[in-house]
């Protein structure tokens, strides 16, 4: 418990090293010309996570040659975002890169072996395996995603936003669907910089809608993907931001006459976030997919208990307290820093202020309520919570789904396994019982 709170206060400073070994000086120059290959060899960018007990820490790496071997290296959930390399060392297969932040040393130690990266992960004495994966056919394949498919243009005061529109095979008018990401750095297909690899949940989502005849349009979080010209200052951004993006786009697709209906359907954070952008537009159905049923204070909360001693755990309560009152906390313990950073205060005061049970209330068209229930992340009751709490919604439980809509056993790093495999269908169940409630409330 204690080594993984120390890993995150780490990976607000991180470091990678790899250690070579001495020799003559013919032997030296055999080393550096080794070396020279390995280096165009692991060239580009790398990502995959540090195996932590409880649960894996994403990491992104990207190297570079230069005068000499160097990289930068971003831990998305901890805000950390291409920080440099204090020194990067190859001989034969073997890798090593290394970081000091705000006095912290971090060192990887690991050899390449076709397209992975594998080793140790060192830290105040800590170890825990790393593993990294090839991502540059990755990216290739992203930059080719973004240059097709068909995308709408939404300009707002801060910036112009796209969103993909999935379009069924049949006569227009036909009902259109907005599909509202989670949080963090999340792209409209579902997939998350704070996660290695992909899942494409909610692309698979726009794609299957659309082949039972309904269109959708689904969109990467500011600063994401098509959206990154878009970005606002972390220390500027607020969850309201999040709904007006919401509601324009809800807005626009009711002004126009290829679509016969307007659904929001949103996902984790999308819920609430669809939630609120439904009482302030107009729009036919809401469906919430793994959304909170409590305050966002109140999830942390619990989340943080599973994790903290009791020294930072009571640390958390206060600060959590006094961001729920509107406050601002400048003496964050370092090993906090990365949760209560104060660049990150005010979203999530203004997210506090939100409470999904008392939201989904105020509605008063249709609405489906789903969960899964080996979702390790938002749990049954939260669905029940939300279900209760407005009796005119429809509640679906679907045996098995983990919280990326994929079918997972309940095993934490098999279920995470999921979260990585975009090949990996949506659980059986979810489309049939999405495609019923909108039949069911003319909305299909």
């Amino acid at each position: 418990m204690k080594a993984r709170i120390v890993m995150i206060a780490v990976l607000l400073s991180v470091v990678l090293l790899l250690v070579t070994g001495c020799g003559d000086d013919h032997r030296e120059g055999q080393k550096d010309q080794r070396a020279d290959t390995l280096a165009d060899t692991i060239k580009g960018t790398w990502q995959g996570s540090i195996k932590l007990p409880k649960q894996d820490l994403p990491i992104i790496v990207s190297f570079d040659v230069g005068e000499k071997l160097n990289g930068t290296i971003s831990i998305p959930v901890q805000g950390v975002k291409d920080y440099p390399l204090s020194k990067v060392t190859t001989d034969k297969t073997d890798v090593s890169f290394q970081a000091n932040i705000q006095g912290q040393h971090i060192a990887f130690d690991g050899s390449l072996k076709d397209d992975t990266i594998e080793g140790t992960f060192t830290q105040n004495g800590q170890s825990f395996p790393f593993e990294l994966k090839n991502a540059k056919d990755k990216q290739e394949a992203n930059q080719t995603e973004e240059d097709e498919g068909q995308f709408l243009k939404l300009e707002t005061d801060k910036g112009t936003l796209y969103a993909e529109l999935e379009t069924p095979k049949r006569d227009t008018p036909y009902p259109v669907m907005i599909i509202i990401p989670g949080s963090g750095p999340t792209d409209r297909n579902g997939n998350s910089t704070a996660l290695p690899g992909k899942n494409d949940s909610l692309k698979r989502l726009a794609k299957q809608l659309a082949q039972h005849g309904i269109a959708s349009i689904r969109y990467d979080k500011r600063g994401v993907g098509k959206n990154q010209s878009a970005v606002i200052p972390e220390e500027k951004l607020t969850f309201d931001r999040f709904v007006n993006d919401a509601v324009a786009w809800a807005g626009k697709l009711n002004n126009d006459q290829r679509f016969s209906k307007v659904g929001i359907t949103g996902h984790s954070q999308g819920s609430l976030v669809g939630m609120l952008a439904a009482q302030e537009t107009n729009v036919d159905a809401f469906i919430s997919l793994a959304g909170a049923g409590q305050p966002i204070n109140q999830v942390m909360y619990n989340q943080l208990k599973e994790q903290l001693p009791d020294n930072l755990l009571q640390e958390s309560k206060d600060i959590l307290d006094k961001l729920k009152e509107g406050e601002h906390v400048k003496d964050v313990p370092q090993q906090l820093q990365s949760v209560f950073r104060p660049s990150v205060q005010s979203f999530l005061s203004s997210w506090m202020q939100y409470n999904p049970s008392k939201e989904i209330q105020k509605l008063e068209i249709p609405m489906l309520i789903v969960n899964g229930k080996h979702d390790i992340q938002v749990s049954v009751s939260a669905a029940k919570k939300l279900h209760q709490a407005n009796e005119n919604s429809k509640l679906l439980l679907i045996p098995k789904m983990n919280h990326v809509l994929k079918k997972a056993p309940k095993d934490r790093r098999e279920n995470m396994d999921a979260y990585s495999d975009p090949d990996l269908p949506l659980v059986d169940g979810l489309i049939k019982g999405i495609l019923s409630f909108l039949k069911n409330n003319g909305a299909d």
